[in-house]
């Protein structure tokens, strides 16, 4: 998430009421998770194991819950409780909208696009050309939909982020303040679910169809002229590149690349990244002609106890 204007590092540390270490007028320019920062980013961290990663992390201010050496260039802010005070900073800069209107008076809508009765169109989403927002399909704030999209009813774009740290008698949310960026020419089908980046962007490309009853969860990017069945999910912070193809039911966990022109058969597990120009089936999912030997292999050891 951008802040515009950016702000100094005395003031952003005045909202959490927290100590800091660095010049005061240090300039603080968005606010991001610990995968997405750019320079003049604020990130957090609060545990000892990824200490490093985020002190040498392109952030340069970090929010820790520890006094450490500073690196050069860079500013801490010391937190008691970090995860909570990001949850604060986020709230502030991006504090929930509530609407009192099926399509919000802040909403943008490209000429030629049909907004179908019932549908809820959020604060400050931006809709292009000649689209089709069919009945009760939900598009929430700062959402972007490109040109000639179509999403199918029951459809739910730009919910919060599956992102939860759990503590001793306690579930603790972390507030998402990312986007869905929907690309030209995509469809989605019904009862298709699209999480939010959790501080970035959850990017469908141009020219993907998405089938009825999917989810994808944030921060994830499908590229261009991909196809997905019915009953994919795919978990947060994954990349399908251009021209994948995934049968139904195919479960993609979290943190994993599928390759360009990669296709998924039906049922498939994928647990870890997968190359491109193959086709892969199985849970474990590995390539198919493999995954049919091993099988075939298993019946007839199986065949021979018999």
């Amino acid at each position: 998430m951008n802040i515009n204007p950016s702000i100094s590092l005395s003031d952003i540390s005045k909202l959490i009421n927290a100590e800091f270490i660095g010049d005061p007028d240090f300039k603080i320019s968005g606010i991001n998770e610990i995968h997405m920062v750019v320079a003049g980013d604020l990130t957090f961290v609060d545990h000892p194991k990824y200490y490093s990663k985020a002190l040498n992390s392109n952030a340069t201010t970090i929010l820790i819950n520890k006094k450490v050496e500073v690196p050069e260039g860079k500013a801490i802010i010391i937190s008691e409780d970090p995860f909570s005070d990001f949850n604060t900073l986020i709230n502030h800069f991006q504090p929930f909208i509530p609407s009192t209107q099926m399509i919000d008076p802040s909403a943008t809508i490209g000429e030629g696009t049909i907004i179908q009765p019932g549908a809820f169109i959020g604060p400050n989403v931006k809709i292009g050309k000649n689209c089709i927002i069919h009945a009760n399909v939900s598009i929430y704030a700062y959402c972007e939909l490109g040109d000639n999209v179509i999403i199918h009813s029951g459809s739910v774009i730009g919910a919060d982020a599956f992102y939860f740290q759990r503590r001793e008698g306690e579930t603790l949310k972390f507030t998402s303040c990312g986007r869905v960026i929907i690309k030209d020419n995509v469809e989605i089908g019904a009862c298709t679910t699209i999480d939010k980046g959790v501080t970035g962007d959850t990017v469908i490309g141009e020219y993907t169809k998405l089938d009825n009853h999917i989810q994808i969860g944030h921060d994830t990017i499908v590229g261009k002229q991909c196809l997905f069945a019915s009953h994919v999910a795919i978990a947060g912070v994954s990349e399908i590149k251009d021209n994948v193809i995934i049968w139904g039911q195919v479960g993609i966990s979290k943190d994993l690349v599928i390759g360009e022109n990669a296709t998924i058969l039906a049922r498939s597990g994928v647990g870890k990244s997968l190359e491109g120009h193959k086709v892969y089936f199985g849970a474990p999912a590995m390539e198919a002609r493999k995954k049919w030997k091993e099988i075939a292999r298993i019946r007839e050891l199986t065949q021979d106890k018999e």
